[in-house]
């Protein structure tokens, strides 16, 4: 979780935020489709009870404090 924070306060140009949003390309494959990273987070928040995550991520203090409480 706290990684997902450091993340998510990156620069747009670096290279983990560009994989967190980025979409797959090609063709799909056939079953289940690819997951991306930031669909799990968004879903371990969901579960945590954890609103608008990304706000709250964007300012260190408050995921800190967050993070300690969960």
């Amino acid at each position: 979780m706290q990684w997902t924070g450091h993340a998510q306060r990156m620069e747009g140009t670096r290279a983990p935020k560009r994989l967190m949003e980025s979409t797959l390309e090609g063709r799909r494959g056939r079953g289940r489709p690819r997951g991306r990273w930031s669909d799990g987070a968004e879903r371990d928040m969901r579960v945590l009870g954890v609103r608008s995550w990304k706000v709250a991520a964007s300012d260190r203090l408050k995921w800190r404090n967050m993070l300690v409480e969960l």
